[in-house]
């Protein structure tokens, strides 16, 4: 099927606010330029450069702690089958999730099962393909998994706290930590083999302190089962780990918090212990680059008001589910106003931003977004009012 050609960046407006020249423009602007050549917007640019740099941050500021990539931060099959080449494991949570990176080659053992409710079918699923690792946090479904997977190695998920985090995933998961031995005796009770101890602090988490008591709970649990003769031997430290959505953000610094997380797990544990972790906005937020264009330009209420082709129902979604906000940028330079940025659908909630400061923009100008890989497209609507999602290139 021959390719519809971008729409072209209006050439006729004022010369103070024409696209700047390619010389002048930034590594990222000049890719962008490059891919509006070949790719009708909106699409999102994943930069493979950009995963491999944050599993090495990752690994560096780690070095004793598996990565679990969460798939659903992005599933993307070209994603999966990247880091699976790069030896990484996964976190995923149901027998589709499961399915799909085990196709794109990863290998059972390097997948844990991090949903602590599962259907009947899904735990057939893992025990079908040798996915053996799971989670849970309560009784009944010890008794599940026992039922439809005898024998799988399961880790106790506790209830932390999630202090200033976007999202608090302590609402929905976790057992009290003081029924964690109860629920391990128990586990082993019904012929399963309990490994270990994980928690969650929340999504975009800056509050260091999450971690450290969560750690210092952990510890506690497994004080307990060693001297009840249930020896623990995995740590399961979640995901949450914060990255920058604008240029010039501050009070995010990874490379601190995992330093301290670090020192609290060298005197809090023996030496022998197995560290996990399951970021998943960490490794493909800062890789992904979404490119939109105005398509329509009105004057409301005093401001420029564009509506760009993608909008909340497509990738911006995150502004939605993921309680995230973005930095917009677009190829002019010139003078800037207050403005409006709306999407293309016919809902008055698929208002992007009141309160933009850019140029002036014409139908046809780019408008693009970076750090926004991350629950964007992994949470778009498909087709609502027919509008699609953006197309995901991998460069």
């Amino acid at each position: 099927m021959r390719m519809k050609q971008p729409i072209p960046l209006n050439e006729h407006a004022p010369l103070l606010n024409k696209p700047v020249k390619p010389a002048e423009l930034s590594g990222v602007e000049n890719l962008i330029r490059q891919m509006l050549k070949k790719h009708k917007t909106p699409f999102m640019i994943i930069r493979k450069s950009v995963l491999e740099k944050q599993l090495s941050r990752f690994q560096k500021a780690f070095p004793q702690v598996t990565p679990y990539y969460a798939i659903k931060a992005n599933p993307h099959p070209r994603i999966v089958k990247f880091f699976a080449k790069l030896g990484t494991c996964f976190d995923v949570a149901s027998a589709a999730e499961m399915k799909l990176v085990l196709k794109q080659g990863a290998k059972p053992r390097h997948i844990i099962f991090a949903n602590t409710i599962k259907s009947k079918e899904d735990l057939v699923t893992a025990r079908k393909r040798r996915v053996r690792l799971m989670t849970f946090d309560n009784e009944a479904e010890l008794y599940k998994i026992a039922e439809n997977y005898p024998g799988a190695h399961v880790i106790l998920r506790i209830r932390v706290a999630n202090r200033g985090s976007v999202v608090q995933l302590s609402l929905k998961f976790g057992a009290d930590p003081d029924q964690g031995f109860y629920l391990l005796r128990k586990a082993k009770g019904l012929g399963l083999v309990p490994k270990g101890v994980s928690f969650h602090v929340g999504s975009q988490s800056t509050n260091l302190e999450n971690y450290l008591q969560a750690l210092e709970l952990t510890a506690g649990i497994f004080k307990e089962s060693k001297e009840s003769g249930i020896p623990l031997s995995i740590v399961d430290i979640g995901g949450g780990f914060p990255i920058q959505h604008f240029d010039n953000e501050i009070g995010i610094n990874f490379e601190r918090m995992a330093g301290q997380i670090r020192r609290q797990m060298r005197e809090l544990f023996p030496k022998s212990t197995q560290f996990i972790a399951e970021p998943g906005r960490f490794f493909v937020g800062p890789a992904g680059v979404l490119v939109t264009q105005v398509v329509g330009k009105a004057f409301r209420d005093h401001k420029n008001f564009y509506y760009l082709n993608d909008g909340v129902y497509q990738d911006f979604s995150g502004m939605m589910f993921d309680h995230c906000k973005y930095e917009f940028k677009t190829l002019r330079r010139g003078q800037k106003y207050m403005s409006v940025f709306a999407g293309p659908t016919c809902d008055s909630l698929d208002i992007l931003s009141s309160n933009e400061e850019v140029p002036e923009l014409f139908v046809g100008d780019v408008v693009y977004v970076k750090n926004i890989g991350a629950y964007s497209s992994a949470s778009a609507v498909p087709n609502f009012n027919g509008f699609e999602p953006a197309r995901v290139i991998l460069v």
